[in-house]
């Protein structure tokens, strides 16, 4: 039998030996480590433990470690890859869970710790709790801002819907569709329960954002992600982050239709619109044919109406003054009257202004005596006979005429275009005749002819010979103008 550490012997030698009837060798760190880890692992090998989460992290090898607390005690906690990938929620610090494993040993830091197989949120309390903190972290971002909020096409041709293709949810939408406006469908058919049913969701909203318009696949003018009701467990994948963000990032409308009128999910804040029902999304998608068509048709009429009224206002207004307006006769009987006396005084003034001229005409007529013109014949004869014709009033008039004349017949001489070459100028002319007066003029010439007193000299410009020389022919002397024979002044002027 072993001796207890607290015996009399002195245990205080330098060297380590063997004791008289001690049969215990010692352990190793890793013999009693391995010792406590198989004592642990044994002792508990299924617990579930219920705490708070506290210092989440995901290592780069996909692994999870965390530590779960309560009020007065602390327990590490680590999740392998595995089973860290199938939580069907984000781990976050201060959600209450209940962990399901089994204790084990860490002996590299001499803890204890559990290694969790399953993670779960403790109570519909601490989901819910969970679905605030997402929530409000989401809205800080902006996802769930109005502004972002689009308006949904009026009427749009294609219509994608993603849900899952068995349950009654698809038909709805269908039967809902078909009543109202009947419109070309795509689905998308995904889970929308349980594990993956979130990235499956994400998957088609992003599926039917990236086709491209014009394509062999119609691309959807709005989508509709539609799911029936349930507990908040079975509408979790619509709160899942991976769902709202590809939700807030479509570039088509997106209308959320999860649940019934008194589900919430995060889905529903980050559509651009929120239907309480599948049936509703339908019914908010697109129009009544029928409303249309009244509508149009009372469009129509209305138009009709429109077109129509000024007219009949027009006719009313005719009619109306056609009626306040004089009869014809009414208008032409003071003009008629007024003509009628006109007419009456033009034939009046006619008779008047005749017997007016035949009273002239017989006055001029007794004038007209053959006595008064002979009187006049000779009274004209007697002035003209005491008229005298003196020379010196023919002769003045005609000696200042002349004297002008002179004048004008010196200074003619004096302008003469050729009295200049008397004095040794010459005139220069081209072959054609014309007179040139600009060295340029002369220097663009091959051949001038220049002009003296006595003949004419043709010569060369530049290096051109001079043209043949032909004899001048003799200058005519001009005959002096006759004298203008003298004229008789007007004897009465």
């Amino acid at each position: 039998m072993a001796r207890s550490p607290s015996s009399n012997d002195d245990n205080s030698g330098l060297l380590a030996r063997k004791r008289q009837g001690d049969n215990a060798e010692p352990l190793t760190i890793s013999e009693i480590s391995q010792s406590l880890k198989r004592t642990v692992e044994d002792r508990f090998g299924y617990v579930r433990l219920r705490g708070e989460l506290s210092g989440v992290k995901r290592a780069a090898s996909g692994h999870m470690y965390c530590a779960l607390k309560d009020d007065k005690a602390v327990l590490d906690g680590v999740m392998w890859r595995g089973n860290a990938g199938r939580l069907a929620f984000v781990p976050e610090d201060g959600l209450e869970v209940i962990a399901t494993g089994k204790l084990t040993t860490y002996p590299g830091r001499s803890k204890y710790q559990i290694v969790m197989d399953s993670l779960e949120i403790a109570g519909e309390g601490a989901l819910l709790a969970l679905l605030e903190k997402t929530r409000a972290r989401l809205e800080a971002e902006g996802l769930f801002a109005r502004e972002r909020k689009r308006r949904l096409p009026f009427l749009p041709r294609t219509i994608g819907v993603v849900t899952s293709p068995t349950g009654s949810v698809i038909r709805d939408i269908l039967h809902r569709l078909a009543d109202r406006f009947p419109s070309h469908v795509l689905v998308w058919p995904v889970l929308v329960q349980g594990q993956g049913a979130a990235e499956q969701v994400a998957g088609a909203i992003r599926g039917f954002s990236q086709i491209e318009p014009g394509g062999p696949v119609a691309r959807p003018d709005v989508v509709i992600v539609a799911r029936g009701g349930g507990s908040i467990e079975d509408l979790w994948s619509f709160n899942e982050e991976i769902v709202v963000r590809a939700i807030a990032e479509c570039s088509i409308p997106v209308i959320s239709a999860v649940g019934h009128e008194t589900d919430t999910t995060l889905a529903d804040y980050a559509a651009d619109r929120r239907a309480p029902t599948p049936t509703a999304a339908a019914e908010i998608a697109v129009p009544v044919r029928a409303d249309l068509h009244a509508t149009v048709a009372d469009f129509a009429m209305r138009g009709r109406r429109a077109v129509y009224r000024p007219v009949e206002l027009g006719r009313e207004r005719l009619e109306a003054r056609v009626r306040r307006m004089p009869k014809m006769e009414a208008l032409l009987q003071p003009q008629a009257q007024r003509l009628d006396d006109l007419s009456e005084r033009l034939r009046r003034g006619l008779r008047d202004r005749a017997g007016q001229g035949r009273e002239e005409l017989a006055g001029a007529a007794a004038r007209l005596s053959p006595r008064l013109l002979t009187q006049a014949l000779d009274s004209r004869h007697d002035r003209l006979e005491r008229v005298r014709l003196s020379p010196e009033l023919v002769m003045r008039p005609i000696e200042q005429r002349q004297n002008r004349l002179d004048a004008l017949s010196r200074l003619a001489e004096q302008l003469h275009p050729k009295k200049p070459l008397e004095r040794g100028y010459a005139m220069v002319r081209t072959a054609d005749g014309k007179v040139v007066t600009t060295l340029q003029e002369a220097a663009s010439k091959t051949a001038l002819n220049l002009e003296f007193k006595d003949g004419e000299l043709a010569v060369g410009v530049g290096d051109a010979p001079p043209p043949a020389q032909s004899a001048p022919p003799p200058r005519k002397k001009p005959k002096p103008a006759p004298k203008p024979a003298p004229r008789q002044d007007d004897l009465f002027g």
